[in-house]
């Protein structure tokens, strides 16, 4: 019993740990997708000085 129990928790972190994963890739994409506009939209203007980002 106690054998299938640790299997069966090893599963659920395993698929935890791989469902974060996932959805830090989906905001890491997210991220670059809005960097890339920024920087597009940065270099249609000109590219003045300024910077389209606080930080």
């Amino acid at each position: 019993m106690v054998p299938l129990l640790l299997v069966l928790l090893l599963a659920l972190i395993l698929f935890g740990a791989g469902f974060a994963l996932k959805a830090l890739w989906w905001i890491a994409i997210i991220v670059l997708v809005v960097w890339l506009l920024g920087f597009v939209f940065r270099a249609a203007e000109g590219g003045g000085r300024r910077r389209w980002y606080r930080w």
